[in-house]
């Protein structure tokens, strides 16, 4: 088995320790960001879209909204991140508080796409695989 096959199978074997990501997920990331590993959080967001725009302009502000990035990789984290939200227990916290500060649910499901995107890359990176937080 070549060396790059093996680094990929490591990679996929860190997405798939996630909860909430199984293999299809895990393939979908590795083929819409290759990169994973090699970005800080703030690049990997952005790749995928999932970075907050501002529309300001003088004294008015609208709303902001997520855009640009690559949709397939948009696409493809939304429902890990659903999914995440239920049986992932740092995301489950993070999506209540978020839920409780008064976001709308939807924000607060991008914000847990960002999330899980972020910890997968720093895990990538750190070439370790999820272990939880203990009670």
């Amino acid at each position: 088995m070549p060396a790059s096959d093996k680094a990929l199978e490591r990679k996929r074997e860190i997405l798939c320790s996630i909860p909430g990501l199984g293999p299809i997920a895990a393939a979908l990331i590795l083929t819409f960001l290759p990169e994973i590993g090699t970005l800080d959080r703030k690049q990997a967001g952005s790749l995928a879209g999932l970075v907050p725009h501002s529309r300001e302009s003088g004294q008015w502000k609208g709303k902001s909204f997520i855009s640009g990035g690559r949709k397939p990789l948009r696409d493809a984290l939304y429902m890990p991140a659903v999914v995440a939200m239920r049986f992932n227990p740092d995301l489950k916290a993070k999506y209540t508080q978020l839920r409780e500060a008064g976001k709308p649910a939807k924000v607060a499901i991008v914000a847990l796409m960002r999330k899980l995107l972020e910890t997968a890359n720093a895990l990538v990176k750190a070439d370790c695989n999820w272990v939880p937080k203990p009670a």
